[in-house]
Order: structure tokens, then C-alpha cells, then sequence
């Protein structure tokens, strides 16, 4: 999807997953009046419904181009989210949710993401890149955390053009510090429909959430702190 229009607003390239975190950073980049570039990915991931919640959402946040990259990393495996022949851990409460880092964690996936949506934002003239990690209520994956992040920053400012050229990138993470209830504040003021949302790591038929994997339950975490039910159920 791409609009022929006309664009005074500056370009940014936002991460689009289909998921809360990446809805409620998609509405941030809109209020601060970017152009928005959505950026997906198809890797080969068992919760694939998520890409048509990811459509729908661009559509719905009125970006100016949504493009589905086809990356296949499932090639590899390594994670329960790219393997079939591991189970996505499942549980009952938060409190049941380890420390370690789970079976969940795609091998660099963020890194990989990253670099395609670097690559993307040169083609286009952007330097502002919007990712929706967080580094409070999230599974402990590694590229979530703040170090990554400026790590990751400072690698890009030394390896493109724009950044060797006096135009610096900047890596937005305006939820890395944010509770799942204070994103889910923050969306709903923005005007973020979470009915149009999936988190779910292992989905049923039609995308159907399955309410214990640790996505489901951290979301069902944010909705209880605001003392709401959640729309997408």
C-alpha cells in the first residue's frame, strides 16, 4: 500500500507487528505529526494473523505506505515462535512467568528487523525510526532493552549515508519505559481501537487469542490495571 500524494510532514518508518505495543507507537508517531511508513514483516511466525490486524491498522492510522517484508527465519527455527516443534509455554497467571529468557525469543529478530527498516528509511529520506519495545512488562528478550537500542543507534549513525553525512538517525522507543497499563493509557487517549489488535503468540483459528502465553497475559495485565475489559477478548 502506498499513497501518490504530496508529503510536507517528515517520513518516519514505524515497526508494524499488528500487535498493541506496535499499534499504540504507530498513533505516537502520528501525534507527532510524521508521516508514517509502516514496515511488517512475514517470518515465518505461527501467529501470522497478526499481519492482517498490521493492514488493517495502517489503513486505520492512515499511513502514507505499509510494506509486508517476506524474510523467512523460520529457516533457522530456534524459537517456539518459528519452530512448530516447540511448544509456546503457557500459563496462568503473570506471576508464572519466568526470568529467564523464553523459548519465545526469535535469535535477533529485532536486529534483523532493524536493519531492513534502516535500509528502508535510507531509500526514503527518513531518519526516524519508531520501534515499540518495551523494557518493563515484557518476556525478557534481550533486544528490548534501552543498551540495545543506543546500541543499535550508534552502529547506524556510523554505517549509512545520512548518518556519515551529518543527517543523524534517531531509534524511537517511546514505550521502552512504560508499563503494558500505561501503553494501554496512552493508545486509548491516542485513539487506538485494541479491538483491531492481536498479541497472542499462539493464536486459534481466525487469530482467536489463547489467553495464557505471556503476551496474552501481559496484555490481559495492562487491561486489568485500567479496570477495562479488553475489546479483542
Amino acid at each position: 500500500m502506498e499513497k501518490a500524494v504530496t508529503e510536507k510532514r517528515p517520513p518516519a518508518v514505524v515497526l508494524l507487528s499488528g500487535g498493541l505495543d506496535s499499534a499504540t507507537c504507530m498513533a505516537i508517531a502520528r501525534e507527532q505529526d510524521f508521516a508514517i511508513h509502516a514496515l511488517s514483516f512475514r517470518y515465518g511466525q505461527r501467529h501470522e494473523y497478526e499481519l492482517d490486524r498490521a493492514v488493517a491498522l495502517a489503513k486505520h492510522f492512515d499511513a502514507v505506505s505499509h510494506r509486508i517484508v517476506e524474510i523467512n527465519l523460520s529457516q533457522f527455527g530456534g524459537s517456539a515462535l518459528t519452530d512448530q516443534s516447540i511448544v509456546v509455554p503457557k500459563a496462568d497467571s503473570v506471576e508464572q512467568i519466568g526470568n529467564e529468557i523464553p523459548v519465545t525469543y526469535v535469535p535477533a529478530r529485532n536486529t534483523v528487523f532493524l536493519s531492513l527498516a534502516l535500509a528502508f528509511a535510507e531509500t526514503i529520506g527518513s531518519v526516524d525510526l519508531f520501534i515499540g519495545v518495551n523494557s518493563l512488562d515484557y518476556s525478557g528478550y534481550p533486544d528490548c532493552r534501552p543498551e540495545y537500542i543506543a546500541a543499535f543507534q550508534t552502529m547506524a549513525n556510523l554505517a549509512t549515508q545520512s548518518g556519515t553525512s551529518g543527517r543523524k538517525l534517531t531509534i524511537h522507543t517511546p514505550l521502552i519505559n512504560l508499563t503494558k497499563g500505561e501503553i494501554i493509557q496512552t493508545g486509548l487517549r491516542l485513539g487506538v481501537d485494541y479491538s483491531m489488535t492481536l498479541s497472542c503468540y499462539d493464536p486459534g483459528p481466525g487469530g482467536k487469542p489463547c489467553g495464557h502465553c505471556d503476551a496474552c497475559l501481559l496484555r490481559q495485565k495492562g487491561f486489568n490495571e485500567n479496570h477495562l475489559q479488553d475489546p479483542a477478548g
